[in-house]
C-alpha cells in the first residue's frame, strides 16, 4: 500500500500502483450480486446451461468487477488527511474479457490526474485495471474519480 498526504497527491501522477492480492471470483458470490442486483441471466447463475454458452461456464456480471474496484483502491493506496473519500463516477468503463466464475482477480492503478477544486475538495482520476489469473486481456478497464476533502 502506498500512503501519501492530501496535499502530496498530486506528486503521484503517472505512478502505477499495484497489483492488489489475488480476490476469488466464486459462483456463489456471483449468485449473490444477482439476487442483489435482480439480474439473474443464464450466463451468470445457470451452470449448466453456461456449460454450453459462449463462455464454456458462468461469467461475473461486468457490474460485479466493476464494483470490485473500490476495494481496490482502498488496499492500494492511502491519503491521509482526508476525513472521506467520495466514490464521484465513473470515466470510459469497458470490459474487454469475460470474468469466469471461479477466477481470481486482481488490480493495479495509474493516478492520471489530481486537481484542487472550486469547493475545497481535491479530484484525483484513476486508470484502474482488473485481470484475471492467466486471462491475456483484462476483465475489466475503469476510469474512476474520487473526491477527497479535509
Amino acid at each position: 500500500m502506498t500512503t501519501v498526504p492530501l496535499a502530496r497527491l498530486r506528486d503521484l501522477t503517472g505512478t502505477e500502483l499495484g497489483p492488489t492480492g489475488w480476490q476469488e471470483v466464486g459462483q456463489d458470490r456471483i449468485d449473490a450480486f444477482a439476487d442483489a442486483t435482480g439480474d439473474h441471466q443464464w450466463i451468470h447463475t445457470d451452470p449448466g446451461r453456461a456449460a454450453s454458452g459462449p463462455f464454456g461456464g458462468t461469467v461475473a456480471h461486468g457490474y460485479l468487477t466493476l464494483s470490485l474496484v473500490a476495494a481496490f483502491m482502498q488496499e492500494l493506496l492511502r491519503v491521509d488527511g482526508a476525513n472521506v473519500r467520495i466514490n464521484y463516477g465513473l470515466g470510459k468503463v469497458r470490459f474487454p474479457a469475460a470474468l469466469r466464475a471461479g477466477s481470481r482477480v486482481r488490480a493495479r492503478l495509474v493516478v492520471r490526474d489530481v486537481d484542487e477544486r472550486p469547493d475545497g475538495t481535491v479530484q484525483a482520476t484513476y486508470a484502474v485495471t482488473v485481470e484475471a489469473d492467466g486471462s491475456a486481456k483484462p476483465v475489466c478497464v475503469a476510469e474512476a474519480i474520487s473526491r477527497y476533502a479535509e
